[in-house]
């Protein structure tokens, strides 16, 4: 699992950080990023419900 963050689409708006605080983070930038300690296996459920929620789709699970 690897998950990509569209920095062109994202608006920063913390949904992903709100839903699975584990595995997303806001930048410098302000934009979402993974912590590069993220467990994705274990936080599969919530990275999900992470992506539907973006309101820009700007995640996606590859």
């Amino acid at each position: 699992m690897e998950i990509k963050i569209n920095k062109d689409a994202c608006i920063g708006c913390g949904t992903c950080v709100g839903i699975c605080e584990n595995v997303f983070d806001i930048d410098d930038d302000g934009l979402a990023c993974v912590k590069s300690d993220a467990d994705l296996e274990s936080n599969k459920e919530d990275i999900e419900t992470a992506i539907d929620s973006c309101p820009t789709s700007a995640i996606k699970n590859d």
